[in-house]
């Protein structure tokens, strides 16, 4: 995997705190620290997003990029959140993770 990749998929790790400090400050008291973590998470996807599409595709990056966001997310959901795990939900997500994964093999 060359370097581009590897800040492709940091890009989309820290693609899934964004959405996991607005959760988290929505159900604990600390408000405003998990707000700051999730802006903290927007800035460092950014710049590791940046330093992908200087070699990959921007289209390539914006899919990879929120597809591991979003099957991330959706994972961390079910694990600490009780989000549905029904059997269509968990497809749609293999697709997700099986698109980019088409992706990098096309690259």
């Amino acid at each position: 995997m060359n370097t581009a990749w590897f800040h492709l998929i940091l890009a989309g790790l820290f693609e899934i705190g964004w959405p996991l400090g607005f959760k988290l400050s929505q159900t604990t008291s600390h408000r405003v620290l998990f707000i700051a973590l999730a802006a903290v998470c927007m800035a460092i996807s950014g710049y590791f997003m940046w330093m992908a599409q200087k070699q990959i595709p921007m289209g390539t990056v914006y899919a990879v990029w929120t597809g591991i966001g979003a099957a991330g997310t959706f994972v961390i959901g079910i694990l600490f959140f009780k989000d549905p795990a029904s059997w269509m939900r968990m497809f749609s997500v293999f697709l997700i993770i099986a698109g980019v994964l088409g992706l990098k093999l096309a690259h």
